[in-house]
This record gives C-alpha cells, sequence and structure tokens, in this order.
C-alpha cells in the first residue's frame, strides 16, 4: 500500500475537468465535473447541521435511494444554501443538464455548491459551464489537479491525494480532492470532498467503510468551530480493478478501509494545514485514556481552543492553555497525572510533568513551536486509548479574510 500521484483521476474509468462559469469570481475556475465512465456504487456523509445547503439534500436522496451514481458536478463561489424550493430546483436542473450532456440518468449526478450562502445560482452560467466542463474531460493527473483546484474558495491550494494498493490479487486505486479552509468544525465532515475507486465493492459495503472511516478522521477537524451547511463527502466505486466483489468486513473489507484511511487522513491534514489565515497545522494526540470517547473528548477540546490556537501562532508554549481546554471538555481525569510535549521537525520536548511544568528551555520550546507543523501530545496516564484531532493555529488574518468574504 502506498501513496501514488494524482487525485480523482488516478482510478481506473474516472475522468474530470474543470471551467471558468463566472459564477462569483471573475480570474477563476469555478466549475468542476467527475465522471465514471460506467455506473458506480456511492456512499456519502453529510452535515448534521439543521440548516442543510440544497445540494446536501439532493445527494444524500441520490446516495440512499439512486440505482447508480456516475457523476459529480461542483460549483465554488455560491453554497446555494438557504435558498428554498428555488435551491432545489437548480439541482434537478444541474443534473438534468449533465445528464443530457452525458448521455447518464439526471438521478445518476451528484451536486455540490460551496460558498457564499443565501445567495442564488445563476442558472445560466451553470449551464454554460456544463457545455464547457463535459467536452473538456480528460483522464489525465492533470485533469484531476484542475478539477481540484476549481472547487476553492479560500483555501490558499488544491488538496488531493491517492493510494494504491492490492486486494484479491489485482491492483486497486483510491483517490481524492476536498476543499475546505474556513467555516470548518469537526461534525460528520467538514468541508466538500470527492473520493473516486476502482474498487468493485457492494453498497453496504462501501458506506459502512466511509461511515466508520469520517469518526476519526473528517470529525476530527476544526479550523474555526463552524459546522458548514454544505458538509459532503462522496465516495464512488465503479469496480473497474476486477477484484473479488466486496460484500461482507473481510480481509478484504479490512485492506479497503486501510487504503480509504490513507487518503482520507492525508486529506484531513491538508484541510487543517490551510485553515484560512493559518501559518502552521496543529496536531493534538491524546494518549493514555481510559476510552475512545474520552480521547475524542480531549483532542477536540484542546484542538478548537482559541487561546492554544493563539499561542501555537506565537510560537508560544503557554501549555496552561491545553490543560485548560482538557479541563473543561467534559472529560474527566486527573490533571495531576498528565504529561504534555511538544514536537516538531525542530525536536520534541516535554513541558508538563504530572500535572506541574517540566525543566524545559524556553527557546527550543519556541524554536520547536516555529515549525509549519506542531504537534501536542497529552497523556493521561488513565488507560490505553487515543485520538488525534487536526487544526491551526489562530491569526490575524482569519479575522481579515472572514470580515471581506461577501466582498
Amino acid at each position: 500500500m502506498q501513496y501514488i500521484e494524482g487525485g480523482v483521476t488516478a482510478a481506473k474509468g474516472f475522468s474530470a475537468s474543470a471551467a471558468a462559469a463566472g459564477i462569483k469570481y471573475k480570474d477563476r475556475t469555478d466549475m468542476a465535473l467527475v465522471y465514471s465512465e460506467t455506473p458506480c456504487v456511492s456512499a456519502g456523509t453529510f452535515t448534521s447541521n439543521v440548516v442543510k445547503a440544497a445540494p446536501v439534500v439532493w445527494d444524500r436522496d441520490k446516495v440512499y435511494h439512486a440505482p447508480f451514481c456516475q457523476a459529480i458536478v461542483c460549483n465554488s463561489g455560491i453554497a446555494n444554501a438557504c435558498t428554498g424550493e428555488e435551491g432545489m430546483s437548480y439541482c434537478l436542473a444541474t443534473a438534468k443538464a449533465a445528464g443530457k450532456l452525458l448521455d447518464i440518468p439526471e438521478d445518476a449526478v451528484l451536486v455540490a455548491s460551496t460558498g457564499v450562502i443565501g445567495m442564488q445560482l445563476k442558472m445560466d452560467r451553470i449551464a454554460a459551464g456544463l457545455e464547457l466542463l463535459v467536452p473538456a474531460l480528460g483522464s489525465s493527473i492533470d485533469h484531476g489537479h484542475q478539477a481540484a483546484r476549481a472547487i476553492m474558495t479560500t483555501d490558499t491550494k488544491p488538496k488531493e491525494v491517492a493510494v494504491s494498493l492490492e486486494i484479491g490479487g489485482r491492483q486497486v486505486v483510491i483517490g481524492g480532492m476536498c476543499k475546505g479552509s474556513g467555516m470548518i468544525h469537526p461534525n460528520m465532515c467538514t468541508m466538500l470532498a470527492f473520493i473516486t475507486t476502482d474498487a468493485a465493492i457492494s453498497h453496504e459495503m462501501l458506506q459502512a467503510a466511509l461511515s466508520e472511516d469520517i469518526r476519526d478522521t473528517f470529525n476530527m477537524v476544526s479550523v474555526d468551530g463552524d459546522t458548514s451547511t454544505n458538509d459532503t463527502v462522496l465516495l464512488l466505486a465503479n469496480g473497474q480493478a476486477g477484484n473479488p466483489v466486496i460484500d461482507a468486513k473481510n480481509a478484504d473489507y479490512q485492506a479497503f478501509a486501510a487504503g480509504l484511511r490513507m487518503v482520507t487522513e492525508k486529506l484531513c491534514k491538508m484541510i487543517a494545514g490551510d485553515g484560512e489565515g493559518a501559518t502552521a497545522l496543529l496536531e493534538v494526540k491524546v494518549v493514555g485514556a481510559e476510552s475512545k470517547a474520552q480521547a475524542v473528548t480531549l483532542a477536540k477540546s484542546v484542538v478548537t481552543s482559541s487561546l492554544v490556537k493563539t499561542a501555537i501562532a506565537g510560537h508560544d508554549a503557554n501549555w496552561g492553555r491545553i490543560l485548560c481546554a482538557m479541563g473543561y471538555s467534559g472529560a474527566s481525569f486527573d490533571p495531576e497525572q498528565v504529561d504534555l510535549f511538544f514536537e516538531s521537525a525542530a525536536g520534541r520536548i516535554q513541558i508538563m510533568k504530572s500535572g506541574i511544568a517540566a525543566d524545559y528551555s524556553e527557546d527550543e520550546a519556541t524554536r520547536i513551536l516555529s515549525e509549519p507543523e506542531i504537534t501536542v501530545t497529552a497523556d493521561v496516564k488513565m488507560g490505553q486509548a487515543e485520538a488525534t484531532a487536526w487544526g491551526c493555529d489562530l491569526t490575524y488574518d482569519y479575522v481579515r479574510i472572514n470580515a471581506d468574504y461577501r466582498s
């Protein structure tokens, strides 16, 4: 099992394209299409926010009830959220237009949107964008890369990854792309993510693998504590690898789940590290917990703390903020037993031992915290369970970006 170059076009039978439709942005591509040459089994997970964007409602219905799915159309700039019946009609119109151009049923077309909430889509531009997207489809790595760029909003870089593994004596590929920089908080998944695979797997097992995976990946990411109205992860499997169909939780299922984890964890780190205004990826590991639930609660509380995030931005080893965030998390533990460590490419340092300050160098701690990827490890010494959460520092630029977002 290994990482390979590419994203959504890495798996057999998948193609992608990008187009500049002028939906909101005037200086970039803003529509993407992902297409499988054969019908796909699909799986999805969606926002837990009570306010759900129209594409979330559309996709949830198609993933759970349509006979198959074969294409994903995504636009950036306008979220198609809080748009009422008109917004739902745009999903149908988009699916109809794409289905006609691709010669597939409208129910086989999934749609996704990201951007400003409350604005109505410009359907003439969506339709014109589709006219550009379909003839531009291609299966090269660059086609996938361009699609990943087209779904960006405040992201500073495209996010894509692919892995190759062996299942049932056949080579299987899983590839994905995502977008997410702001309005990111763990509560299902935390942005738009599209994952493709040529594995042969049943609908039930594909959904099980995705639902189990997000608990430890997308649900463990936070940039700013806001759960989006549009959060969606879509996973399409077209079976072209030719492996024996995975229809039970056997060794082949476990291998597929491990490959999926490699893809989703990498995407999660890309999102956290590219948080709006961020200068550092913050990874928080809680080890020695008495239960997974306790570890998850503690890790999330630390990674979402504004005071911890600003300390990381200032390269300040203010460990009291970490212990404070653990203390108000709601999880029970003995603070006098906790050990804390900071780690980065510059080294590892213990800053707290059994609940009190360790004998450490502030200069060394600052040097470690000045790296672009930082890990905080908290050992609560209560058991064997552990959990990891990902976030980022909080800088002045976060306020600037979001103060100007609609303009």
